[in-house]
C-alpha cells in the first residue's frame, strides 16, 4: 500500500476560532473513506487541506508524498480529481457533456479553440460511458438533471486518471432514484482495483456506497473515531459525533440510522 494522504496533528484557525484541532488522519492508495460528521464540524476545511486548496495553521498535511508548504500546489492539484457543488457552479451551462470532461485533459472549463489528441478524445468516450452518459454527450450541462450533471462533473474528475479522487456531498439534492443509481455507480468504482483511493464527504449514513472501507467521524474540528467501517460506523460512535442516541441498521452492505425516541 502506498499513502496518498496523512495529517499529522493539524489545526485550523479562522478568525480566531479552531476549525480542526489535532487532527490525525492517513489514507492509503487501497482505501475508500467516508467523512461523516455534523455541519460545522470541519468536513470543509479537511477537504480543502486534502486538495491542497488551503494551508494548516499548524502540523503538517502530505498529499501524494508532496508536503504542503513545499511544492508547486497547481502541479500537485492535477493528481487530484475533486467534485463539490461549487464545481458544477462554474462549468458554462451550455457546454456539451462531451466537451465537459475532454476539457479536462486541458485543465480548462468551457471549450474554445484548444487543440485534443485522438487519445484524449477515445478516453473521454469511454469515460462517458461508464458513467452511462453516452446518451447525454451532446446535450448541455445546462440542461441536465441534478443526478445527471453529478455524474458528468464525477466523469470530468476521473478523465486525468487522479491518484485520490474526493467527492463533497455527491448525493445532495437529488431525488431517491438518482440518489441510488449514483450509489450503485460509485459503488461499482470503489470497487475496481483500478480506481484510486477515494474520498466521500456526507451527513448520512445512508448515502455511504458499498464498497467503502473506512470511516473518518469528526464533531468540533476533533476526531471522534477512525478506521476501518465495519468496525468504526457503531450506534456509540454516531451518538458521540452528532450528540443524539441513535439506532444503527445493516442491510445489503447499505446502512441506515434512525434517531430513538
Amino acid at each position: 500500500m502506498v499513502n496518498v494522504l496523512r495529517l499529522s496533528d493539524v489545526s485550523y484557525v479562522r478568525n480566531g476560532r479552531p476549525i480542526l484541532d489535532g487532527v490525525d488522519w492517513s489514507v492509503d492508495d487501497s482505501e475508500r473513506w467516508v467523512i461523516l460528521g455534523p455541519n460545522g464540524a470541519g468536513k470543509t476545511t479537511l477537504m480543502k487541506l486534502a486538495t491542497a486548496n488551503d494551508f494548516p495553521t499548524s502540523g503538517t498535511v502530505d498529499v501524494l508524498d508532496h508536503r504542503l508548504g513545499r511544492v508547486d500546489v497547481f502541479e500537485l492539484r492535477s493528481r487530484i480529481g475533486f467534485v463539490s457543488s461549487a464545481t458544477g457552479r462554474r462549468i458554462p451551462p451550455s457546454e456539451k457533456v462531451r466537451d465537459l470532461v475532454l476539457t479536462a485533459a486541458r485543465s480548462v472549463e468551457g471549450r474554445w479553440n484548444e487543440h485534443y489528441d485522438d487519445i484524449d478524445v477515445r478516453q473521454a468516450d469511454r469515460i462517458i460511458a461508464e458513467w452511462d452518459l453516452t446518451e447525454l454527450a451532446e446535450q448541455a450541462y445546462g440542461t441536465l438533471s441534478d443526478g445527471e450533471r453529478k455524474r458528468a462533473l464525477i466523469a470530468r474528475a476521473v478523465m486525468t486518471d487522479p491518484e485520490l479522487l474526493l467527492l463533497d456531498e455527491p448525493s445532495a439534492s437529488l431525488d431517491l432514484g438518482a440518489r441510488e443509481r449514483l450509489l450503485q455507480m460509485l459503488s461499482g468504482f470503489a470497487q475496481s482495483p483500478y480506481s484510486p483511493a477515494m474520498i466521500i464527504v456526507t451527513h448520512h449514513v445512508e448515502e455511504i456506497p458499498p464498497g467503502f472501507t473506512h470511516v473518518l467521524m469528526l464533531r468540533d474540528g476533533r476526531v471522534e473515531a477512525a478506521g476501518p467501517i465495519a468496525e468504526t460506523l457503531t450506534a456509540e460512535n454516531l451518538e458521540a459525533t452528532f450528540g443524539m442516541p441513535f439506532d444503527l441498521m445493516v442491510a445489503n452492505s447499505r446502512y441506515a440510522a434512525i434517531a430513538r425516541p
